[in-house]
């Protein structure tokens, strides 16, 4: 594991240079070093005017680092106006799980003064989910201060960084981390991802995103020369993408003949199998269930059912699944819920709801979340009856045969489920009750419901749906997807399709 720091010095750049001086002297005895600018490969303006941009590429910088310690130079006073350079190095600490070491000269400054910038810059920390590591200070200042972080007096020792180090890494993952690791993820076992609407210029520069990151491996489906004409006057290279035809014969013969050998008890004839699978997204579809892609992204320029009924009718449920269904990932300040069933299924039992918790608890596990299921009613334990609250009873108890290596717990509200005072009330000594990370809404209407109000009330970032309890991964888009949007999802696309 890397450990990554970030040196601000808001009172003097000389003084938190020499401490970074200090620190990248010490740490290299230790191991491998890399040290870098908080503003690596973007500029004040560019981190002002486009700071989601920019943060990514800093961000994409540090975590690239293949050493044992990344050290990061606070960004210092701005050369651009509207630049805020203090909020910069918080955010980039809070998404690069780097701790931030503050260093004080205070030079003439009360001991009383420098406990209150402390805690000042800690508030600020906070407020951005990241931490403040140690502070720095002169030798003499530092056994007079008191603070709730370690504190290192300068020069600082062998000693100073051997505790730095033994700090326990950042624990909050942000929505730009996540982002980031779902990337990595992806990358570290490329897999090869259809996008069957080239028509569209987001997935198109969607495409060239991915393969430019090495993201995944792209085939459109559609007309080469159309895609080639249409990237030239985007300004975008798609050259590494593969580009297949409805109207390749071989491959419309081919998975002609699989369709209707699947739909054959439903009457479908050769004839037919070939009309059907000119449709870009049975085409598509077809190209996973039989190996020539190993995930299918779409739905930017069709309907839902337009891009999922075909993997019900060819990739079919995975073994031991009797429902598909989804989740949403749901990119809170400081970690990532995942939210079921909010978009496919409107009224599931008993028997449906404790697959779609399992299948929840499954999806998140691969996401990097740890699972602690939620059965989600408008009551906790045995506080309510009645026969929805008899239904998620009855859920729970299957879920519970199902999966019993899983934490589930239900019924239960969702303030029970996220507020550890409040669990501690009302159901006291679960494993779930304030800890919840998977939330199993009773209904479509409830799910959906409830994923958007949290989106639009605390500002996360909602990722999905994604599609679970499929043979081999689809998934479907929001016709007003963006462009980041369709990298994220192809990117998880790639982490489903690894299994």
């Amino acid at each position: 594991m890397t450990s990554r720091y970030i040196v601000v010095g808001p009172e003097s750049a000389n003084a938190a240079r020499d401490a970074a001086d200090e620190l990248a002297a010490l740490l290299t005895g230790r191991g491998t070093l890399a040290r870098l600018s908080a503003l690596e490969g973007v500029t004040p303006p560019d981190a002002a005017l486009s700071s989601a941009t920019a943060l990514a590429t800093t961000l994409e910088a540090v975590r690239g680092a293949d050493t044992d310690a990344v050290l990061i130079d606070g960004a210092g006073a701005p050369d651009a106006r509207t630049f805020d350079p203090t909020g910069w190095n918080l955010d980039l600490a809070a998404a690069a799980k780097a701790g931030i070491v503050l260093v004080l000269e205070a030079e003439g400054a009360s001991v009383d003064l420098i406990e209150e910038e402390i805690r000042i810059l800690a508030r600020r920390a906070a407020a951005a989910k990241a931490t403040l590591a140690a502070v720095a200070l002169p030798a003499a200042l530092a056994e007079q201060v008191t603070a709730d972080v370690l504190v290192l007096p300068l020069p600082l020792t062998s000693e100073g960084a051997d505790a730095l180090l033994a700090l326990p890494e950042p624990a909050a993952v942000t929505p730009l981390a996540f982002q980031a690791d779902l990337i990595d993820r992806a990358r570290a076992d490329r897999k090869r991802i259809v996008l069957p609407e080239p028509e569209d210029d987001r997935v198109l520069l969607a495409a060239a995103e991915v393969l430019a990151r090495g993201i995944a491996d792209v085939t459109l489906v559609g007309d080469a020369a159309a895609v080639a004409t249409r990237a030239g006057e985007l300004g975008i290279d798609l050259s590494e993408a593969r580009v297949v035809s409805t109207s390749d014969p071989e491959l419309v013969e081919k998975y002609a003949a699989e369709f209707a050998r699947l739909r054959a008890k439903k009457g479908v004839t050769l004839e037919q199998a070939r009309e059907k699978i000119r449709d870009v997204s049975y085409f598509g579809t077809m190209m996973v269930h039989m190996g020539d892609a190993d995930g299918m992204v779409s739905g930017a320029a069709h309907t839902t059912a337009h891009t999922i009924v075909p993997s019900f009718q060819i990739i079919k449920t995975a073994p031991g699944v009797s429902i598909v269904s989804s989740i949403f990932l749901m990119l809170m300040k400081d970690r990532v819920w995942a939210f079921g069933d909010c978009a496919v299924n409107p009224n599931p039992t008993p028997e449906q709801l404790a697959d779609i918790a399992v299948s929840s608890a499954r999806t998140a596990a691969q996401f990097g979340v740890e699972p602690k299921v939620a059965m989600l009613s408008y009551s906790t334990g045995d506080s309510g009856s009645g026969p929805d609250v008899d239904a998620v009873i009855e859920a729970t108890r299957i879920a519970r045969e199902k999966a019993p290596e899983l934490a589930i717990e239900g019924p239960i509200q969702f303030d029970a489920a996220v507020d550890e005072a409040v669990a501690s009330k009302k159901l006291p000594g679960s494993p779930v009750a304030g800890r919840a990370t998977v939330f199993v809404f009773p209904s479509l209407e409830a799910g959906n419901i409830g994923y958007k109000a949290v989106q639009r009330s605390s500002g996360a970032v909602a990722v999905g749906p994604v599609l679970q309890g499929l043979n081999k991964p689809v998934n479907d888009l929001s016709r007003g997807a963006l462009v980041e949007d369709i990298v994220n999802t192809v990117a998880l696309t790639a982490v489903q399709a690894q299994g």
